[in-house]
């Protein structure tokens, strides 16, 4: 059994965009954009919506274009086509799946089967040439095939933590929550504070790529590489992985950065609003959304 291996990376506090803005967020190789609400334009005849059923196509749209270039665990992706032209072009991809822990979908929902009745949706990435209005249109697609599918509930998270790179270029200015709060999903709070490893080039290496390094479970040499890429040096023979990833989390200059927890939203589903309310949430609804950023922390 590999022991504990304590790390020491430097600390820092980002502070936080707003999560509701009149701003809709677009990506495109992973270079964030804005379109205005105001500037409208969306046509529904120009695009159509239809489930990814070969994920590759939707997969190698969300590594190429999301800020984060990776792809989670998912249950079922859903694209959105331009179908204006000869051929239909893929201009969005949103990706509903299973998150790291069951609790993620059971504390919303309580009396919703997870991973059957309720998921997450993990990936949402529209290019920038997708006109304003675009997000609600697919979600509210989105939202009536998963319910056909017997989904009841879904949850999103909206993240204001900047991301940045080891040189300050702003990579990911934080998300908004215009679109869950316009879709008239419910907010419900903060998720869990926790601390993240931002890379050098502002992505997060989560806890879970962690894990498959020490345990060497599926997937750790794709993980192993990302690291090398960045500077890491390659494992000697018969090394303790759990050394190894310290030791190379150092030598690439992650940091660790204290994160106050996305904000959580939920979405009922049904086709009325009775059938909405009638789904029990575990969590209290907070009246108020978030407008603000957090106040900058006290240095302890």
């Amino acid at each position: 059994m590999t022991g504990a291996v304590q790390e020491v990376l430097p600390f820092e506090d980002l502070a936080e965009t707003p999560s509701v803005s009149p701003w809709c967020q677009r990506w495109r190789v992973g270079q964030h954009s804005w379109r205005h609400v105001r500037d409208g334009g969306f046509d529904a005849r120009r695009y159509r919506v239809d489930v990814i059923q070969d994920e590759e196509p939707g997969k190698q749209f969300v590594l190429t274009h999301h800020y984060s270039h990776s792809y989670p665990a998912a249950k079922i992706q859903f694209g959105m086509y331009d179908v204006s032209g000869r051929r239909r072009r893929l201009v969005g991809v949103a990706v509903f799946g299973v998150p790291v822990s069951s609790a993620v979908l059971t504390k919303p929902f309580p009396d919703l089967r997870p991973f059957t009745e309720s998921v997450v949706c993990s990936r949402f990435v529209l290019l920038d040439e997708c006109p304003g209005n675009s997000e609600s249109w697919l979600l509210a697609r989105c939202h009536a095939a998963l319910l056909d599918n017997g989904v009841r509930g879904v949850v999103s998270f909206a993240d204001p933590v900047p991301r940045r790179t080891a040189s300050g270029v702003l990579v990911m200015p934080g998300h908004v929550g215009t679109i869950y709060a316009a879709t008239n999903a419910v907010y419900a709070g903060r998720a869990t504070a926790r601390t993240v490893k931002v890379l050098p080039d502002g992505t997060v290496f989560n806890d879970r790529t962690a894990q498959k390094i020490r345990r060497r479970e599926q997937g750790y040499r794709y993980a192993q590489e990302q690291l090398i890429a960045l500077g890491a040096p390659r494992p000697r023979p018969g090394a303790d992985p759990a050394l190894w990833l310290r030791e190379a989390l150092a030598a690439v200059g992650t940091r660790n950065v204290r994160h106050r927890g996305p904000h959580r939203w939920v979405f009922r589903l049904g086709r009325t609003r009775r059938e909405r309310e009638e789904i029990r949430l575990g969590l209290p609804v907070q009246q108020s959304y978030p407008k603000h950023p957090d106040p900058e922390p006290v240095p302890s």
